[in-house]
Formats: structure tokens, sequence, C-alpha cells
């Protein structure tokens, strides 16, 4: 292992990161666990950053991508595609988006690029409003509407982007006020802000910010908000890239908690779709889709290999319900969390939906970031056999927990197991 580690050094960018002291080698997984290269077992309460979304090693799509495979596995969006279309039919429909267009990539990346380019060249304005403390890729355009310095490594950008309060509900200027009044002032300050500026293209927004630490606002401020963005038809998009097909449990997509005032023009998504193949895409509206006026394929977006994988993986997803079993075996997993927070002094916060939920982290006594004890629980929950994610942004450190949505109870209460032993040594 500490060959393959100083092979990586020597070939890959230093700011590639890596978990652990001593980086881990997957080698293969089943159900919702997985083995290293030493041979040990793992529960997995990550999922590839949240992509293996329904199990490792699903049988069913592990047989669709091996029959795809033996007919053919790729031929670009320059020939008619089945598994193309049959999947984009499908999420069409799940959308929720009127006369809905699906174009698909190859990353949840791609799909934010692609979503601003559509917004820009629709409302002919290169302004873009964004959360503090988002995240929407690693591109050169979804980087310069990133509000987490932590991952946006330059200041350049093709756009302008104006940052809007509201994607933290505990921590920043209104995190004293109630629910409503929240709402309120993040209304009253979008307003105000737009007094200041040329009317943007869009608002983008994570329902439930992902790299940040799984925050998120009151339900319905996103709808408050689209009121006031309506009002000057600048265009709202739901990057639903890791909120999306069930995983909060209580919604099919993030954004219907904050549906009042209907469903986004465009949503991106990406990660669990492909349980680990590459998909990302866009929905939107049929002229917001239709707006560019030059050609544009996608060499390896929508190839038939990883169309095969969506399609068995959504029929999966839906057949067993998993939505409802993020909703029931997260909701256990969330109270059995918080009951463990409520004995340390280093948790400030249990947070999150279904299978999505976040553990702040802080210094006993203080409310200021504790990164050195995150690390330390990452490393303490590897030792005892769970692996997790952390994320964070201004100030903050957070647990990320993101469990693939076929999780059982008896797992659930394992990895909570864990989870409070590794807890407890940091703290």
């Amino acid at each position: 292992m500490n060959d393959l580690f100083a092979r990586h050094r020597q070939v890959l960018p230093d700011w590639l990161a890596l978990y652990y002291d001593e980086p881990l080698e997957i080698t293969h997984g089943e159900g919702r666990h997985v083995w290293d290269a030493d041979g040990n077992r793992y529960l997995d309460f990550f999922g590839g950053i949240l992509t293996t979304m329904t199990a490792h090693a699903l049988p069913e799509v592990t047989k669709a991508v091996s029959e795809q495979a033996g007919r053919i596995i790729h031929s670009s969006t320059l020939y008619l595609n089945r598994p193309m279309v049959e999947l984009a039919e499908r999420i069409a429909q799940l959308s929720g988006i009127p006369d809905a267009r699906v174009f698909f990539t190859t990353s949840g990346t791609e799909a934010n690029d692609t979503a601003l380019l559509l917004a820009t060249t629709y409302r002919r304005t290169n302004t873009i409003l964004a959360m503090r403390n988002s995240y929407h890729g690693r591109s050169f355009s979804s980087v310069g509407i990133t509000g987490n310095k932590g991952w946006s490594p330059t200041s350049l950008s093709p756009l302008q982007t104006l940052y809007v309060h509201g994607g933290v509900r505990t921590r920043g200027p209104f995190a004293e006020l109630n629910d409503r009044d929240f709402i309120a002032a993040c209304v009253d300050d979008l307003r105000d802000l737009l007094g200041h500026t040329r009317a943007p293209a869009a608002l983008i927004a994570e329902p439930i910010q992902g790299v940040g630490g799984f925050t998120s606002p009151p339900d319905g401020l996103y709808a408050a908000f689209r009121k006031v963005l309506q009002e000057q038809g600048i265009l709202w998009i739901a990057d639903e890239v890791q909120t999306g097909w069930g995983r909060t449990g209580e919604h099919f997509w993030g954004w219907q908690a904050h549906d009042q005032s209907g469903p986004p023009d465009i949503l991106t998504f990406a990660k669990g779709i492909g349980n680990g193949s590459s998909i990302g895409g866009v929905v939107a509206r049929s002229e917001i889709m239709n707006c560019l006026d030059s050609n544009s394929i996608s060499t390896f977006g929508g190839t038939q290999i990883t169309m095969a994988a969506g399609l068995a993986n959504l029929s999966y997803l839906l057949e067993h319900d998993l939505q409802g079993n993020a909703r029931r075996v997260g909701g256990l997993l969330i109270e059995r969390l918080r009951s463990v927070a409520a004995q340390l002094p280093g948790v400030r916060e249990v947070r999150g939906r279904g299978l999505m939920i976040g553990i702040e982290l802080v210094k006993p006594g203080t409310d200021e970031a504790d990164p050195k004890s995150a690390s330390a629980v990452l490393e303490a929950a590897r030792e005892g056999g769970l692996l997790i994610g952390k994320g964070g942004g201004h100030n903050t450190s957070a647990l990320r927990i993101a469990p693939p949505l076929s999780l059982t109870v008896a797992e659930a209460e394992e990895g909570a197991t864990i989870l409070e032993q590794a807890l407890r040594s940091a703290y």
C-alpha cells in the first residue's frame, strides 16, 4: 500500500486530496460494505462521495452493464441511442418541470457548467446569484460560483457572481432569528442585492449544501426567493447533484421542500443516478434548453453503458422504495446520533434529512471549528470499520454521513455505535 501511495504522489497532483494518514485502496464492495487491499472490511457511510446510491455490486446494475457492454459500449450523441432516450423520458417525467428536456453529461460539474451556459445565454447576462458556503464543481465556471474558498482555487471567472444569505441556518447574521423571520431577512437581503446590480441570469442553489457540511435553510426559503426572482425573470437552478433521487427521504428532489412557487427552471443531477457510473445531466424547460443557436454534442454524456446502469439503478430505487427506506432508517440514525451528541461538548449540531446527515464539530466550550478533531474522528471511525466523509465552509468543520439508500436498521445501528466510539475518542 505504501508503494502505491508513493507512486500516486509521483505522478498525480499535490492538490488531489486523499483521506487518512495512511490512504486507503478500496478493491471491491458488496451491499453497504467495501474491502481494502489488505482484506479489511468497512461499513460504507460515504458511498464514493454519495455516488453509490443503492448498493455496491448491485446485481441488477451489474447485469445491465454487462449485457450492454456485450452489445455496444459507446457511439456518442451523433447517433440515436435507445437507452439514453428511455432514461431521459423517465427523468423528464420525474423532474416535475413542465415540457422538460434532458441533456446528459459525465459529471455534476459538467451538468452545472451546462446549466450556467443555458441560463446566461437565455437571459443574455453573465451575472449569477449563488449561495454562500456553496459548492458546484471544479470546472472554470463552476469554481467561479462556488461560495466555499476551500474549494475555489481561483478568483478568475467568466461570470460575475453575487453571493446570497440563507444556505446556512445556524450561523451568520440571521442565525438567531426564528425560521419565519430568517426567511424574511434573507428575502430582504436578496431584494437589496438586486437593487444594486443588473438583473442576473439565475440563482443556483443546492437545497442541502453538500461539501459545505450538509447545511440547509428552513423549508420554503427558495420558494420565497423565487417569488422575488420571477419579478425580474431571473431563473432558478436547483443543484440536485447530491440531494436528488430520494436521498433526503421526505422528498425525491431537494427542491420539493421549497415548492410553493413551483418547480425550478433548471435542475442539475449526477452522482447517485449512476450508482458509480459517470452520469450527470440537466433538465430544463424546452425554451431554455433549446435557446442555444449553435451545434453541440456530447462525446461521452449519455453513452450506452452508463445509460444502461442508470436505467437499472433508477428502476431498482423506485421498485424498492429506497426513498422511503432513507426516510425511515435515516430518521432513526439521526435520532441515535443526536442522543450521542447531547453528551459530547464538541458536537455543535447534528443536522440533515434522510440518509444525508451532517455532524458539526467545534472546540469544546467555543463556537470555533475543530478540523483537527474532525480528521481524528475520521481516522478513528476507519479503525472501527466505518468510512465517513467530512466537509465544511467558513469557520466550520463537519462529518458527512451518506450511506447507500438500501441501508438496514441493523447496519445503521452498527455504524452509529462505531461513530459514537470515534467521537468519544476525540472528545
